[in-house]
Order: C-alpha cells, then structure tokens, then sequence
C-alpha cells in the first residue's frame, strides 16, 4: 500500500457500489492548453468484419511530444500496417469542456447527444492517402473508475473515461487512396495527464474483451518505486447492455515474459483476473500484432537524452490472445472463449 496515490472509487472499498451517469463533459477537454507538462487525447478503433483494424488518436497535447496532432493506423488483413502522424499548431485544435465536438484541421469528432445515455459519435481523419470515417452507434453506456482519474500525490491526476465501451461502427477507410466500405465493432476513450507518466509508471496493460454475453474493459498500472511500486488495477463487467462490476477488488496475475527485439523491451505471455477462486478473466498471448521503440516519436535529441541520460526504454505491444471466461452471474456459470486485443505499454 502507499499513501502517494489516491484511487477515487466510489465506494464501498476499492470498487463502485453504482456506476455513476456519464455526462457529456466527461468526454470534454480537461487540461489547461497554456499549461506545461499536460497531455490530453482521444482514442478510438474499430475492428472490421473485412478482416482490418483502424485506429486513431485525437491529441489536444501528445503524450510523450506535447504537439497537437493526429494519428491513423491501419491493420490490414495480412498484417500489414499503415501508421503515420500529423502534427498541428495547438492553435488548430478547437475543443471545449462541455462535449467531445473536437477538430484538429479539418478531422473532426462529432458527437449527437440527442440520446443522451447512448450518444452517436462520428469520427474523421482523413489525412492524403489514409483516412478514417466511421459513425459509432454505442451498445453500452459511458463508464469511468469511480470519479474517472487517479491522484498521484502532489504531482497531479491521470484520467480515463470511456466514452463507447463497445458500439457498432460503420462507413470508410482509406487505404492507399482507396476508399473501402466497412462496419464492425468499435471502441472509444478518452485520457489526460497533468504530469509526465515516465516519472513514476514502469509499465502498463489495457484491453478489452467483447464475448457473446459480456463486455470487459481493463486496465493495469505498475508504478515505479518512487509510487512504492503500487499497481493500479481496473476492471468493468457488462452483461448485455447491464454494467455489473466496476472494481479494484481482484487479483491480477501476470504469467511469462518474452523479449521482443524490435520493441526492445519483454511482452507478459500471460494475464489472469482472479475474481473469485470459481471466477476467472485469463488472455493467453498467441501472436504479436505490433510492435514498437517508442524513441521514434521523439526528436532526434530528445530521444538522445532519454537514452542515454534518462536512461529510458519506451516499448509498445499490440497483442492477439485467446480469452477465457469463467464467470458467474445471477447463479448461471458461463463459460466463453474467443480472441482478442489488447496493449502493453513500457514507459520506464
């Protein structure tokens, strides 16, 4: 345990005892622009029924960079990727409090709160020869941790609110100048930070699981000893269109470490969520989907200095796994497996 951070559930203990609304202004710019050393973004992908992935970020300030900026990603069916950035002028990002209506140059995030426990998003990115264009029709309300943010001492908070845990999504990409017909499943989130992570975060994991019956959305955050090595552990449980947990309250095993030398870094084989001695999450890692040296994004003598000063070495996974649910709910055992996504992130 440590004193250093303040995790803001709502209670009782390390847990939810109801999911609170998600309000429009939850999905809203947080952080001061004018501000140094905060970082500001929206994420959002979609996994298509055509065999592509598509991923893009909306940055008010990079996380690592502090540029605002966007950022498109392709997966082809074969494997392939597609990534590329653009940075903007912050001066071309308008954004408010009040919603999530975001645009950077001429990408957008349009958002129809006209249902408001269900609001439609639609993205743009359209950047050349790559694009974006997608309308995300929600199968599950917005859910944050508690308050949304963790406290980290006097340094300041690190937010996250999920805006879409899980929607169907329709309408284009652009790949290689040609635009292509899609629909799938998609998600949508949202972070800010009003310090930099490096300084006390070795690493983290974030997924989702999409199943027949349920929705899980997750995230795990190892501080480093300055935090005294405190782990930060989310988990949300939806039955259909029912959120049924929202809680720290499990224990998070990791099983087996891999390196990966583009990465420079080593992947965890295996996670599991351990509910209950009867009741179990585990993702059994069976591919790398991506794999990256975070150092890339950096300039030139920035990332000289990390290396070499800061002695710092940024790695990124995107990985496939096989889940496994064990999990019981209004006395019915279920038992589900399938494949899915999710991350790993090194920032030490």
């Amino acid at each position: 345990m440590t004193d250093k951070i303040k995790e803001v559930w709502l209670g009782p203990g390390k847990k939810d005892g109801y999911i609170r609304d998600f309000k429009p202004e939850n999905d809203g710019l947080h952080i001061e622009m004018s501000k140094r050393g905060n970082f500001e973004w929206w994420y959002f992908d979609a996994r298509l029924d055509n065999g592509y992935m598509a991923v893009g970020f909306f940055r008010a300030k990079h996380e690592r960079t502090g540029k605002t900026g966007v950022e498109i990603t392709i997966y082809k069916p074969n494997g392939e990727k597609i990534q590329k950035i653009f940075d903007y002028e912050h001066s071309d990002l308008v954004a408010i409090k009040e919603n999530a209506n975001v645009q950077i140059g001429k990408n957008y995030i349009e958002v129809d709160y006209s249902n408001e426990k269900a609001p439609t998003y639609e993205i743009y990115l359209d950047e050349g020869d790559i694009g974006i264009h997608l309308v995300y029709k929600p199968k599950l309300r917005g859910w944050m941790p508690g308050e949304g943010f963790t406290e980290f001492g006097t340094l300041g908070q690190f937010g996250w609110a999920v805006a879409i845990p899980r929607a169907d999504v329709e309408g284009t990409i652009k790949v290689d100048n040609n635009e292509i017909i899609v629909k799938g499943i998609g998600y949508h989130d949202h972070n800010w930070i009003t310090f930099n992570l490096v300084r006390v975060v070795d690493y983290w994991h974030w997924g989702r699981v999409y199943s027949d019956n349920f929705t899980i959305v997750y995230a795990y955050i190892k501080c480093n000893k300055k935090m005294d090595n405190y782990p930060i552990s989310i988990l949300m449980i939806a039955k259909g269109d029912e959120i049924i947990h929202s809680t720290g309250e499990f224990e998070f095993i990791e099983e087996g470490f891999t390196y990966n030398e583009k990465a420079g870094n080593k992947y965890t084989n295996s996670l599991t969520f351990k509910l209950s001695d009867s009741q179990s999450i585990s993702l059994n890692v069976k591919s790398i989907i991506d794999a990256d040296n975070l150092l890339f994004e950096l300039s030139p003598l920035f990332r000289f200095l990390a290396k070499n000063l800061l002695r710092i070495k940024p790695g990124y996974f995107r990985l496939k796994s096989e889940y496994l649910i064990d999990y019981i709910h209004d006395g019915e055992r279920f038992k589900e497996k399938g494949d899915t996504l999710h991350e790993m992130v090194i920032v030490k």
